[in-house]
Parts: structure tokens; C-alpha cells; sequence
């Protein structure tokens, strides 16, 4: 199950003139009965919602105030989530005539016209409040309290992610808790401006709208709105004709094999950077210590210490926390019974929390080994939302390949690693053209699709592209791939080893040693072939091939375009 939670607007969406029907009131239920969660979502005050809607027990938290309130009808917690304004501030806009004019804990409200007073008096007093309108409503908030805020707050507290929140409203004032949410709705009766920006607009309006919605999710969890809920694909890299390909960000089920050193990692690496820059959350089991420098995670266990099931429920468990199981501190012959341990653990909190939404396996083999029998491995929906890492398909227990739909190839023998993919599908073979792939590029096929593979260009990964300028700019290349400072008559013999100690040494060389070079076209040569760098070789071919060329203009310019390409981003 995706969506774990509703979050819906009050007036003009559940609600028609301020009161919930009878059929939407059972919808909600049948919601609740099914295990999500229900989040109210008002610009009203409590007391005054009270005195309209009764059923407060429908919902685990209601967030009112416009997001400034959070109110708990379990326990009738109540907890403000920001400085109320001033006295003097309420005082002033009753003295100025505002009227209607109702204070809250912390919201303050009327209707227009008085927005110009409510503004005039903000500026007089110098107060950090906001000013929201909401069909004639004035709504006056502490700045960065809107619904969006409130929200994010109360699914917290109900230790689940806006990814698995579904949200529906109406009005101006629900564009931004809409905007965080996996998936936004709108009723027929909303503003134009609301339909324009969500996922879906529902057929029918106010609470018979709720209804239609809160059916589809009982049906088949949204389903049938998967394609404008695609754009938040994790980008894997573009094909040959330079159009992106995504993976889902949620229901991926990929294995990316190749040789050893052929870049499976640093393609994992990528889309776990690019999954969690969209706020999605991530669990690496990890069985050779290969994801330990990864920044955007928490470690536990290695070499010294091998990690319990205990300890790995409670990482995951934390709302905002990735988690990287190190296996290193395991038997190689204990960790795939660990891991057929530990699955059930980890299926149990998604059911709870919808998290971890990506289980990457790397080195898949040594926990789902080939010769496991079916009913070794995990039952057929136990690995959605899962992208697996191993030298070749046949390497991995059939049963679980015929789990995965997307295969992602790297390196040697394409038409090999798909042949071996389809046999344990029991599908027909299928092949590529491509026999051989570039550095950098794979062929990635999907089943479900059957269309022919293609090609992709694959997308880096930050930390990748660190690794590379370190390696380049600061490292140790092999000797063969060293530049050699030798001059017009062979007498010298300096050797840079990397980018860093070439500009120093071109600094300090002559202008006949560093014009002999130039002249020569030696720099870009050693650009192309030991540093590898096609674009900044025919940068500073260019400068080379100038008639007249100045050395120190030469160093300077070479320097800076090196350092451009080279300098490590701040962290």
C-alpha cells in the first residue's frame, strides 16, 4: 500500500456550507477501517469546528489554524506551533472598525474588505505576520505558518512521510499542503487555480468528491492515476535520442548487473542521490562495506560489529533516517539467512509507515544465491520498491528475478545478461543490437513493457563526480599516465602526477620548456588521454594552436579552465 494517509480540507471540500454529510462521514470511516491515517486540514478554530462537526474521532490529528495548531482528538491534545500575535496587534484592528474579527491561539481572521486595514496596521505595529486570502477570508498568521507546515508536523507525529500522503482541498489556501503531497487532489467545485496545479480533479464536488476519491484508493490504492503521478521518476539517464528515462520512485523493481569495476555502484549511488533529493526515503543492505562514505545515510554495523535485527527495526523506524546495513561483520554464509530475517522486518514497517520507499541490494548474490529454492526467498510482493546489484542474472535464486521488471546492464555481454534475465522469467529471449557498451552507457530493458532494449547514457552520481575530480585534481596517476616536463632538448624530467602539481610545475618550468609543449600540442594530448577529459583537451587545444601564443597568457588561461572543471564543490 502507497497511500498510508488523506489529508483533507474542511470547507468546500468535505463540507457544503459548513456541515459534512452522512455518506461522506461513512467514506471516511471505511478509510480509517482500512488502516490509513486521516488528517484535517482547517483555517477554522477548534471551538468553532467542534460546534459544526462533531466527529472529531474520525481523525488522528487535526491541523487548524491554517497550520498554526495541532489538535490530537484521542487525547485532546492540543499543541501551538507558533507565537500567536501580539494583544496589542487583535486591540488595534477592533479599534480601526474591523469586523467581522475572530482571534484564535493563534490565527486572527476577518473578511474583505478589511485586508488594507489588517496590512496597515501589520506595517505600523513592524510585526512578522503573513496576510493569506481564501475566497473573501483574511487570514493573518506568524510568517512560515501555512498548511503545508502544519502538515508536515502532524504526519511526523504520525511517523509517516508526505510521500505516502495523499492530499485534497478546494481554495487558495490549500495550494501549498497540496504541493508537498504525493498526490494532489481537487473537487469539482475547487478555484480554476487549485485544478490547475494537482494530480487529479475529481468528477464530483464537496464530499461526494472525498467519496470518489477515498473509493479509489480503497480499490486499488490510486492506481489507475499512475501516469500523472509519473513525474517524480528518479532519473537513471537519457536514451539516444536524449530523452529522459526515469525509474518510479516508489514501485521499481531493477536488478543492474555487470563486471566487477564496470560502475553498478556509482549508478546505484546516483538514483539512492537523486531518490532522497526528492524526499524519499532509502535502505542499503550493504554486504561489502561499499556505501559507508555515503553522506545521506546512517551506518550500522561493519566489520567489528555485526548489526541485530533489533537494532536495524529501530534505524528504520526513525521518519527522517536512511539506513546502510553494513554486513561485513556477518558470515558469508550467515548473511543470507540474516537477510531472509530481516525482510519481514523490514515489510512490516513499510505496511506501518510506507518506508523504506527503495531497498537496494548490493552484491544480491550472496543473500539470494542461485541455489536457494523458491521457498527460500521472499514472497513475489515482498521486494517492490526494490533495485537489486550483482555481477550477472544467473547468479541470483530464480524466484527472485521473476520479481524484478527492469533489467539495467553495465559493461560486457549485453545480449548474455539479458538472455540469462528472460530464461529465469520463463519469458521469450530478446536482443540488442548493441553488443558492446561504452563507459558510462547501459542497456536497460522492462518486461512489463517489451519493447526493445535500449541504450541509455547513465547519469552520475555526485558522489562520483567527487570521487573523479579528487582521483584527477589531488590523487596519484600511474606512471604511464603522468605528463613529463622534458623541454626542446630532453634534459629534464619533472613529473606531474595529477592536475594540481602540473599547473604548479607549468608555473615554474621556462617559457621555452612550456612553449616546446604547447607548440607541440603535449598538454591537450595528456588532457585526452591520461586525464580522459575530451571537452577540456580541445579547451586547451585551442589556446596550443594560437599563432603568437604568450606563455603567462597561456598558464593563466589553462589554469582557470582546469580549475573550472576541477575545483571540488563547497560542502
Amino acid at each position: 500500500m502507497r497511500y498510508l494517509a488523506l489529508c483533507t480540507d474542511y470547507d468546500g471540500t468535505i463540507a457544503h456550507h459548513g456541515r459534512v454529510d452522512a455518506e461522506t462521514i461513512a467514506a471516511l470511516q471505511s478509510l480509517r477501517e482500512s488502516g490509513r491515517k486521516l488528517v484535517l486540514v482547517t483555517g477554522r478554530v477548534i471551538p468553532e469546528l467542534e460546534s459544526l462537526f462533531p466527529r472529531f474521532d474520525l481523525f488522528d490529528v487535526i491541523v487548524a489554524e491554517n497550520g498554526a495548531l495541532l489538535h490530537f482528538p484521542a487525547t485532546q491534545e492540543q499543541r501551538l506551533l507558533a507565537e500567536p500575535p501580539p494583544e496589542r496587534f487583535v486591540q488595534r484592528l477592533r479599534e480601526r472598525g474591523v469586523e467581522p474579527l475572530l482571534a484564535g491561539r493563534c490565527i486572527v481572521a476577518t473578511w474583505h474588505p478589511h485586508e488594507h486595514t489588517v496590512l496597515d496596521t501589520i506595517r505600523d505595529l513592524g510585526l512578522e505576520l503573513r496576510v493569506i486570502f481564501n475566497k473573501g477570508a483574511v487570514m493573518i498568521l506568524p510568517a512560515g505558518t501555512t498548511k503545508a507546515s502544519g502538515v508536515q508536523i502532524a504526519l511526523r507525529e504520525l511517523n509517516l512521510s508526505v510521500r505516502n500522503a495523499v492530499g485534497v482541498g478546494d481554495a487558495e489556501n490549500d495550494h501549498v499542503f497540496l504541493r508537498i503531497c504525493e498526490c494532489s487532489a481537487a473537487v469539482a467545485n475547487a478555484l480554476p487555480s487549485v485544478k490547475e496545479k494537482v494530480d487529479i480533479v475529481l468528477e464530483a464536488d464537496h464530499g461526494a468528491g472525498v467519496r470518489e476519491l477515498i473509493r479509489h484508493m480503497l480499490e486499488n490504492d490510486l492506481a489507475q492515476h499512475g501516469p500523472p503521478l509519473s513525474r517524480r521518476g528518479v532519473l537513471l539517464g537519457r536514451d539516444e535520442r536524449d530523452e529522459p528515462v526515469y525509474l518510479s520512485p516508489y514501485s521499481v523493481d531493477a536488478l543492474i548487473v555487470g563486471t566487477s569495476g564496470g560502475g553498478k555502484s556509482s549508478v546505484a549511488t546516483g538514483l539512492i542521490e537523486r531518490l532522497h533529493d526528492k524526499g524519499y526515503n532509502f535502505c542499503i543492505i550493504d554486504p561489502e562495506g561499499d556505501y559507508d562514505s555515503l553522506e545521506i545515510g546512517v551506518v550500522l554495523g561493519g566489520p567489528d560489529h555485526a548489526p541485530t535485527l533489533d537494532e536495524c527495526a529501530q534505524l528504520l523506524c526513525k521518519p527522517e533516517t536512511n539506513a546502510i546495513i553494513n554486513l561485513l561483520g556477518i558470515k558469508l554464509d550467515d548473511r543470507p539467512w540474516f537477510f531472509r530475517a530481516l525482510l519481514p522486518r523490514i515489510r512490516g514497517i513499510r505496511a506501518r509507515t510506507g518506508r523504506p520507499h527503495w531497498l537496494l541490494i548490493d552484491e544480491a548474490h550472496h543473500l539470494l544465491p542461485a541455489h536457494w529454492q523458491g521457498t527460500d526467498v521472499p514472497s513475489p510482493d515482498a521486494l517492490a520498491g526494490t533495485v537489486m546489484i550483482s555481477v550477472r542474472p544467473s547468479l541470483i535464486a530464480p524466484a527472485a528475478l521473476r520479481q524484478l521488471d527492469t533489467l539495467v546492464v553495465l559493461g560486457e555481454a549485453p545480449n548474455e545478461m539479458l538472455r540469462e534475465f528472460t530464461d529465469a522469467n520463463r519469458i521469450p529471449p530478446v536482443a540488442s543490437a548493441t553488443t558492446t557498451l561504452a563507459s558510462g552507457h547501459a542497456l536497460v530493458w522492462s518486461k512489463s513493457t517489451q519493447g526493445a532494449p535500449k541504450v541509455v547514457r547513465l547519469e552520475p552520481s555526485r558522489t562520483e563526480r567527487k570521487r573523479h575530480l579528487r582521483k584527477y585534481a589531488e590523487g596519484r596517476l600511474p606512471e604511464q599516465r603522468c605528463f613529463y616536463f622534458r623541454g626542446p632538448e630532453g634534459k629534464l624530467r619533472l613529473r606531474a602526477t595529477n592536475l594540481m602539481l602540473f599547473m604548479d610545475i607549468a608555473d615554474g618550468v621556462d617559457d621555452e620548456t612550456w612553449l616546446y609543449h604547447l607548440r607541440r600540442g603535449d598538454v591537450s594530448r595528456w588532457l585526452r588521454e591520461g586525464i580522459r577529459d575530451e571537452v577540456l583537451a580541445e579547451e586547451v587545444a585551442a589556446i596550443e594552436q594560437r599563432p603568437d601564443v604568450d606563455p603567462d597568457e597561456a598558464r593563466r588561461g589553462i589554469r582557470e579552465l582546469i580549475e573550472a572543471r576541477y575545483t571540488l564543490p563547497a560542502v
